[in-house]
Parts: structure tokens; sequence; C-alpha cells
């Protein structure tokens, strides 16, 4: 090859790099990616797109589920606890009480025998108290629809009309909670007078 020819050649070489240096020869990569989006390729995009929300979506139910079952499991361990706590609380009242049953028969003297129960039941009472339960008061109060439930009302000349005259079932608080009205007899106060009888006198 004549010096001619290769300094041909040289120049077409590096006519051809400076071309790829400044940009002047056209990049096939550059054109590929300058195209736009096919519908096949935005359908992929999508359906990926889906699957991950989905996946997402599992993952978040399946969390749920196990939340809802631990917390299901913690409220009836806590309520066995209570219903235990609360048996081992009333036991010796019952204890107590069956007791005082068994030597009904026995008893000579009816009056210690009474005294009896009724420490049984003062223990019973302090038990609630003890426990935060508390007794309605109803006899002499003002009859209080939230707490208490009317099964009669009396003409009465000892309690004013609307006062709680008669107990008839006792009725219990937990605190603002009302575990079970106070079924009471309500006073209607005193009867009216006969008409007439003032004339008459």
């Amino acid at each position: 090859m004549s010096e001619a020819e290769r300094d041909g050649l040289d120049g077409d070489a590096g006519q051809q790099a400076s071309e790829v240096v400044d940009g002047s020869a056209p990049a096939e990569g550059a054109a590929a990616s300058a195209r736009p989006p096919t519908p096949e390729s935005k359908l992929a995009e999508v359906q990926a797109e889906a699957a991950r929300t989905r996946d997402q979506l599992l993952r978040t139910a399946a969390d749920f589920d196990n939340f809802r079952k631990r917390t299901r499991r913690e409220i009836d361990d806590a309520q066995r606890r209570g219903r235990e706590t609360t048996l081992k609380d009333l036991l010796p009242v019952f204890d107590n009480l069956e007791r005082a049953t068994l030597h009904a028969d026995t008893a000579s003297d009816v009056k210690s025998f009474a005294e009896g129960i009724r420490m049984v039941i003062r223990q019973f009472t302090d038990t609630l108290d003890r426990m935060g339960i508390k007794r309605v008061p109803a006899v002499g109060h003002p009859f209080d629809p939230t707490v208490h439930e009317a099964i009669q009302q009396i003409e009465s000349t000892e309690h004013a009309a609307g006062v709680v005259m008669a107990e008839i079932q006792p009725g219990y608080v937990i605190g603002d909670y009302l575990v079970r009205a106070a079924q009471v007899v309500v006073s209607k106060g005193a009867p009216a007078a006969p008409a007439g009888s003032d004339a008459a006198n």
C-alpha cells in the first residue's frame, strides 16, 4: 500500500472519529430511546404496577387479619381473667352462705342464725365495694329513670310525689355504668281530699 493510500485511510478514520465526538454521526441507541412507547410496553408497565398493588393489598389484608385474631385472643384472655378474679372474690361469700344453710336445720337460736346471715350479706356488700360495684340508692331518694325502674306508683302521706318509697329489687352500678336498674315503688303523693270536704267543715 502506498503512502498516499495510507494517508487517505488515516484521514477517513479521523473524520469518522471526529463525527462521533462531535455528535454529528447518527446514534442508533439515542434514536431507539427517543422512540415513543408502544401500546404493548404501556400495557406491561400497567400490569406490573397492578401486580405490585395487589401484592401490597394482600400483605395488608394478611397483617390486618393477624391483628384481628391477636386482639380477639387478648380480649378473650382479659375476660377470662376478669371472671376468675370475680369468682375468687365471691367464693368466700358463697362458702359462708353454704355453711349457714347447712346449720339452718340444727340451729337452736333463730336470732343467732339471722345474725349469721346478716354477716354474710355484709361480707357480700364489702366484696362488691372492693370490686367497685355500688348499690343504687333507692328508698327516700327522688325517682331517677337512669337508675330506677318504676314498677308501681302508690299514694303515700309519708313520701312526697316522685320519691321512691320501696325497693323491690336492688340495682347496681360500676362507676357510671349501670349493671342493673333498681326496681322500685314510687310515691304519687298524698291522696287528694274528697270533693266538698271543705264545705262540710
